[in-house]
């Protein structure tokens, strides 16, 4: 049986938490001064200008303004309104037409053309060329500097000029999921002479200032392809390391919107009537990590014994406040192809495979950090789980830009967070050993070789099987200890409209700031 009260160390927050401290107290104050709820203003229809402030999770002295390279959620928020994909995954998950107003495959799957959209242009007025697009590839591919999309275009063997508005990618394997690859954030459009000092992309925002590790300013492009959008002439993106100062920034009227409210404040903060909660369900995943190259966790019976301790339901309830699914080792959820498997919390098998190991008494140190809303609360309620199997797990914990610093994928045991992908692009990501995120160091010939066959298997009953074969060799065996896709919940300021529920697990309608407007 398992039970939704609060471990030892899992601190709730509650009203009198939520306003202690200097932050508390403006928050106090901004709401006594306006009368509380009754001062709540409606967002009404669609309106122009004004200035939309938002306060995103984390973020630190790593942060970013390169498109092809963002990590933490304030480098995704800039990334996906300063820069656009040729394509572009919409609110319900589904590719939709951005950069390119087309994008299709030869009969083979052996090459893809890019039909570029008429008439867009860069935040500097220049028309986007098929020699932007082509350098913007080059740039994600640069050998001596790969980015984070790299890995999954290592197909790509040439990029040519097909048109006056065409480009066409040569492939050196069928791939008829390579559209998929177009649609990542990361692979944003840019100018053949693109300078990260002087970000300019054909986002609904243009790059005015920032100060890394705190905020960042943009202004709205004039010239973008959207009509009437974006609404709001200015975007302002606050950092937040910390629950507690970003619901107070809410509450006090210093932000407009904030991403990722802890799943176990949405009660409290949903009650003020001045404030909108945002819930979308999602493909996002909260992984443990274990590096499987590396004591203990290079023997399999080890990472099957850490995931049998796994109390998930119980997880969900305590750290998402019932707010999500348990999640059972695999990403993907909303893949076709999805084994949706089943994995019970089985304490004593746990102890059975560690003694067989030659680990019965098992001491871990988890690295842990709030780079997602409930991480650190996942990692509190699971330390408590694991002594029930005689494994005693100590918490280090780090602030963000220290867990995203040069020592991010040298953890040895930790966790992370990943939005929504279907299996075969987040397998590019995360599980091969050429991914730019292999967190959990791993290498399965076996593994490497299925996924191969399926992300070049034209055949689409052929591709599903494949497909199900990885998820059941990672499912078995992998470094991933999956245990929620939460939902996500964020919070605005009644008078914001626009945002939207999106499955893509990304905050506040994906960070799409283009479609919010507010009434001032």
């Amino acid at each position: 049986m398992t039970s939704t009260s609060s471990p030892p160390g899992l601190h709730r927050l509650n009203r009198r938490r939520l306003f202690g401290g200097a932050a508390g107290l403006a928050a106090a104050t901004f709401l006594a001064g306006c009368g509380g709820p009754a001062a709540a203003r409606e967002a009404g229809p669609p309106r122009p200008g004004g200035v939309l402030r938002v306060g995103v999770t984390g973020g630190g002295a790593s942060d970013t303004l390169d498109p092809h390279s963002p990590a933490a959620n304030p480098d995704i928020a800039r990334t996906l309104n300063l820069y656009e994909p040729l394509l572009h995954w919409d609110d319900a998950y589904t590719l939709q037409p951005a950069v390119a107003e087309a994008v299709r495959a030869e009969p083979d799957a052996r090459a893809w053309t890019a039909t570029i959209r008429a008439g867009i242009t860069f935040h500097d007025g220049r028309p986007v060329t098929p020699d932007d697009v082509v350098a913007s590839f080059r740039r994600m591919l640069d050998p001596d500097d790969p980015k984070a999309p790299a890995s999954q275009l290592g197909i790509v063997d040439d990029i040519v000029v097909a048109g006056d508005r065409e480009v066409r990618f040569v492939l050196s394997e069928p791939s008829p999921v390579f559209d998929q690859y177009l649609g990542e954030y990361n692979t944003g459009i840019v100018p053949a002479d693109f300078d990260v000092e002087n970000p300019i992309g054909t986002g609904a925002f243009r790059f005015e200032s920032w100060n890394p590790g705190q905020q960042s300013a943009f202004v709205k492009h004039e010239g973008y392809w959207r009509p009437d959008e974006p609404y709001v002439d200015r975007l302002e993106l606050i950092n937040f390391s910390e629950d507690d100062a970003r619901i107070n920034a809410l509450l006090s009227g210093q932000v407009d919107a904030i991403d990722q409210v802890p799943l176990s404040l949405t009660e409290v903060v949903g009650s003020y009537e001045s404030i909108k909660l945002l819930t979308s369900e999602t493909g996002a995943w909260l992984p443990i990590t274990m590096r499987v190259d590396v004591e203990p966790f290079d023997d399999v019976r080890v990472r099957q014994a850490l995931r049998l301790i796994a109390g998930r339901e119980q997880m969900v309830n305590q750290v998402l406040s019932g707010l999500g699914t348990p999640a059972v080792d695999l990403y993907a959820r909303f893949d076709p192809e999805y084994l949706d498997p089943r994995r019970e919390q089985e304490i004593e098998r746990a102890r059975e495979l560690l003694s067989a190991a030659g680990r019965p008494n098992l001491s871990l140190e988890l690295v842990t950090s709030p780079i997602q809303a409930g991480t650190v609360e996942a990692a509190q309620v699971y330390a408590t789980q694991a002594r029930a199997a005689g494994v005693d797990i100590g918490l280090r914990r780090v602030d963000t830009s220290t867990f995203f610093s040069d020592q991010y994928l040298q953890w040895e045991f930790a966790q992370s967070f990943w939005n929504t992908r279907n299996y075969i692009p987040q397998a590019a990501q995360s599980s091969m050993p050429e991914a730019p995120f292999n967190e959990t160091h791993w290498d399965d010939a076996e593994y490497q070789a299925v996924i191969r066959r399926a992300r070049s298997e034209v055949d689409a009953t052929a591709r599903a099987a494949l497909v199900r074969q990885a998820q059941e060799i990672e499912f078995d065996r992998g470094g991933y200890l999956i245990w929620g896709f939460p939902d996500r919940v964020d919070a605005h300021q009644a008078y914001v409209g626009g945002l939207t529920p999106n499955r893509t697990g990304l905050s506040l309608s994906g960070y799409e700031f283009r479609k919010a407007w507010v009434n001032a």
